[in-house]
């Protein structure tokens, strides 16, 4: 009689094969990976803005802002303090203040002021300093405002030399008119001849 071992060989040794497939089998196994999730955003902080350099040229509103101020101020002022004011200002050498000196002469209505005004216009335009570039807008538009004005002007120039002219001629004529009545008069008031008398000892003739 076969021990159990001996018995028990032939059927071990079929199944080992398969065993050792199986183990293998599950040894390969790689478990499956977790979905990864979405990766998380980094919000980067803004970059801060350069410092302004100390000698940096002005910009336009600020530049232009102040001007505006003071041609608002000008048109409440009086003749005496548009004056005082022109004498201060003086050659304005700066743009802003050629820009100042002829908005205040435009307040004074006087074409040789506007003419002036505008020759400080130009003036402040040809000036390419750092400056002086941020008011070339508003001297460009106060340029075109002066030059309707000084049309205007001018016309109202020759309406009124016009004017002066036509009443220099009705003088004259009322001066004609004064003249021809005082004649009338002198004539009118002078007395009236006496008839003429008959000759001395002369007789009338009989009837």
């Amino acid at each position: 009689m076969l021990s159990s071992l001996e018995a028990f060989g032939p059927v071990f040794c079929r199944a080992l094969p398969w065993t050792l497939a199986l183990s293998l089998a599950a040894g390969c196994t790689v478990p499956a990976a977790a979905p990864a999730g979405p990766e998380p955003t980094v919000t980067k902080p803004a970059p801060a803005a350069p410092p302004a350099p100390a000698n940096a040229a002005p910009s336009e509103a600020d530049a232009v802002t102040p001007l505006l101020a003071y041609a608002d101020r000008l048109r409440g002022l009086p003749g005496s303090e548009l004056a005082q004011e022109i004498t201060r200002l003086g050659n304005a050498a700066s743009a802003g203040d050629q820009l100042r000196l002829a908005l205040t002469l435009s307040q004074t209505r006087q074409l040789p002021d506007l003419v002036r005004a505008q020759d400080l216009l130009q003036r402040a335009l040809a000036n390419t300093s750092e400056e002086a570039r941020p008011l070339h807008a508003l001297a460009r538009l106060l340029a075109a405002r002066f030059a309707e004005q000084r049309r205007a002007e001018e016309q109202l120039d020759r309406q009124n030399q016009q004017l002066r002219e036509l009443q220099r001629r009705l003088e004259q004529t009322q001066d004609k008119l004064d003249a021809l009545k005082e004649i009338e008069r002198s004539l009118s008031s002078r007395p009236a001849a006496a008839p003429a008398s008959s000759p001395r000892g002369r007789r009338p003739p009989s009837p």
